[in-house]
């Protein structure tokens, strides 16, 4: 299957072809607005909003940035994501209470229900104003802003129905809620959730077991770049055992290579191909 060259806005599925643009989308979150806006007229979108807010000490993030774009069949938020070891260090915090979940169901990560409430008001008016025509909505993200895309896609369908997203798609995204947000996210989301796990990623496996859990809909792509919708315990560690030997030279430096947005896109493409 060859990789698309133009986003087919009318796609109502979340299959690679569709997953490898919102990849793309999650990788223009890190980009300058000006990029942004060329780009998103490029791929046919005609209405863009730009989200930021910026923190003060001692939040451990500068800022949350986020960009939603919209024509007359479909809306796309894509949220940024921060760097490994900023991420890294932040969620390998365990002094940081809970946040509550949407509608009181459950808890997430204080971090994430900062940084998604400080942006989450805009994002939600937005999608409701640019959802003119009953478009489908995409939420998007790598890394932190794979969390931060999860928990929005919770919000809409917990606290105003009528929002929900279509589709969820997210890229070395880390552990984000408890159990039973999960559970409430999994009856929600069921065949709308795509969870995409790079090999050794280390982002994905914090912050640790058991207080914080993934959602499903796991997309592995192991060592060799395959993307496997499910993947035995055995196979799993044979796997990633395979992924670590790959650089003899920098074997601990393997979980922040897999991180990298690059190579989900790369991984993509070679599936498309």
């Amino acid at each position: 299957m060859p990789v698309p060259s133009t986003l087919d806005r009318h796609a109502t599925e979340c299959d690679l072809n569709h997953a490898y643009w919102l990849a793309r989308a999650s990788d223009l979150a890190y980009k300058d607005e000006a990029t942004i806006e060329e780009q998103a007229r490029k791929w046919g979108f005609d209405r863009i909003r730009h989200h930021h807010t910026r923190f003060t000490p001692p939040f451990p993030l500068q800022d949350t940035q986020a960009f939603t774009v919209a024509d007359d069949h479909m809306i796309i938020t894509a949220f940024r994501g921060t760097e490994p070891k900023q991420i890294r260090d932040w969620l390998s915090d365990a002094t940081t209470p809970p946040w509550p979940g949407p509608a009181r169901t459950g808890y997430v990560h204080y971090g994430f229900g900062e940084a998604l409430q400080s942006v989450f008001p805009a994002v939600k008016d937005t999608i409701a104003e640019f959802r003119t025509s009953d478009q489908t909505v995409w939420l998007t993200g790598h890394s932190l802003g794979g969390a931060l895309a999860m928990l929005a896609g919770a919000r809409l369908y917990l606290e105003d129905p009528r929002l929900r997203a279509d589709g969820v798609c997210t890229f070395g995204q880390p552990r984000t809620c408890d159990r039973l947000l999960a559970d409430a996210y999994n009856k929600g989301f069921k065949k709308r959730m795509h969870r995409f796990v790079n090999n050794n990623d280390i982002v994905p496996q914090l912050p640790p077991e058991p207080a914080y859990t993934h959602v499903d809909a796991l997309r592995y792509i192991d060592a060799d770049g395959r993307i496997r919708e499910s993947m035995s315990l055995f196979g799993g560690l044979t796997d990633r055992a395979k992924g670590l030997t790959a650089d003899a030279f920098a074997p601990a430096s393997d979980g922040v290579r897999d991180h990298s947005m690059s190579r989900y896109l790369a991984a993509l493409e070679k599936n498309l191909a």
